[in-house]
């Protein structure tokens, strides 16, 4: 867990701010309602912070300060033993646009950008960093089908994201 914690609070200090990547835009129209819940992590670029945790997911849930409450919970295998770090996130652009800045260890934050989302359905997002280094793939199952993460690996590609480098998260257990 020391290791984990040291890996986000090293994402924050070299972020520095919450902002988005040069040339790529948040969803417009975001609706934080329909964003709360479990979200399950398909895929995401290598960070030290998840390194070897499997059945990562989030969940999201609106604070009474109009922020929203974050658990990002994972399944360290070689601990054989669950991990899970809480923070908060506030909107930096409105509350209809979907760019956000996180902490886990206030007063440093990290940007939360919304970059893609099933509009109708809030069934999955692409979701990346204050640079390109950060990309995640997002949905409400464990196992979304292979035309939607191919059209979200697509967008990252186009946008310039390293897709080649994507970690698919193995999401197995149910004891989450």
């Amino acid at each position: 867990m020391r290791r984990t914690i040291m890996g986000i609070l090293m994402l924050l200090n070299l972020a520095g701010c919450s902002n988005i990547p040069s040339g790529i835009e948040a969803v417009q129209n975001f609706n934080v309602s329909r964003y709360q819940g479990k979200w399950y992590e398909i895929a995401r670029l290598d960070h030290s912070f998840e390194r070897g945790l499997t059945d990562v997911y989030t969940i999201y849930s609106l604070r009474k300060d109009g922020g929203i409450n974050v658990l990002n919970r994972g399944f360290d295998k070689a601990g054989g033993k669950w991990k899970q770090v809480r923070g908060r996130a506030y909107f930096t652009k409105g509350k209809t646009v979907g760019r956000l800045k996180v902490t886990f260890f206030w007063p440093f934050y990290g940007g939360y950008n919304v970059i893609s989302l099933d509009s109708d359905n809030y069934s999955y997002a692409l979701v990346c960093g204050p640079t390109k280094s950060y990309l995640w793939i997002l949905a409400r199952e464990k196992t979304p089908s292979k035309s939607i993460i191919d059209k979200l690996i697509k967008k990252a590609a186009n946008a310039g994201f390293d897709v080649e480098g994507l970690i698919f998260v193995q999401q197995e257990r149910s004891d989450s």
